[in-house]
């Protein structure tokens, strides 16, 4: 597998989850929604399908019983280098950037939800209602992060504060960035440590090297959207 071509002369933002490592025990769902101040929802609009997490966790049952396999699969955005969702958009609210990010402009979105539709993962969400947290929780805001009004959408952006912030850090201290540098939020709260991310271009980062391993694979492939998420396939173990 190779990443889509750009300037080398600027980070390809990538990440591989490494599926053997994985236990799916929800951290890096709850990470997220703290790290970017993502709404939660009354049980009348969860029932309606209208809850709000940028990375969710997929679960697909193998086999029948007595024998059923249970595999665990965490999906953020997929941050195509080909994205559908940003050739429907009308008002060009999400955009792909010179860094491999999709980024979506929250003013700018008039919420016709298009991009939705388009996205063939399912990992854009429509905010249906006025953002809001349980008593006392508000208080924990990032400060780094919006809060996007009711009527726009929203997604993972591979926590880009973080990525903006270590850009300033390593500025300041006249170096260049390092892995260590730039950790979403997810990867940070795995414990398993089962999340890699950074530029696919550069083979210091674990990262570049993982994407090219015979076990890494993309959602979807054939679709023609070159996801820059990669998934290490399981090591099955015969018993």
């Amino acid at each position: 597998m190779a990443a889509t071509e750009t300037d080398r002369n600027k980070p390809l933002w990538g990440m591989v989850i490494d599926l053997d490592k994985c236990t799916a025990c929800g951290a890096c769902i709850t990470a997220c929604k703290q790290e970017n101040n993502i709404p939660q929802c009354d049980p009348e609009q969860a029932y309606m399908g209208r809850a709000i997490s940028w990375m969710d966790m997929v679960v697909e049952v193998e086999g029948k019983f007595p024998h059923p396999r249970v595999k665990y699969l965490p999906r953020p955005c997929m941050h195509c280098d080909q994205p559908p969702c940003t050739k429907v958009c009308p008002v060009g609210a999400t955009y792909r950037t010179e860094e491999g990010l999709v980024a979506q402009i929250y003013p700018r979105c008039i919420g016709c939800r298009f991009c939705m539709a388009a996205c063939p993962y399912t990992v854009k969400y429509f905010n249906w209602y006025k953002p809001q947290w349980p008593a006392g929780l508000d208080k924990g805001h990032n400060p780094d992060v919006s809060v996007r009004p009711h009527g726009v959408v929203e997604k993972c952006t591979f926590c880009v504060h973080r990525i903006q912030k270590a850009r300033e850090r390593a500025r300041a201290e006249n170096r260049p960035l390092t892995e260590e540098d730039v950790i979403p939020a997810c990867a940070e709260s795995c414990p398993s440590q089962a999340i890699y991310f950074g530029d696919l271009h550069d083979t210091a980062y674990r990262v570049a090297k993982l994407y090219g391993s015979e076990r890494a694979y993309t959602l979807e492939h054939h679709l023609g959207t070159h996801p820059k998420v990669y998934y290490l396939a399981e090591v099955k173990q015969h018993v």
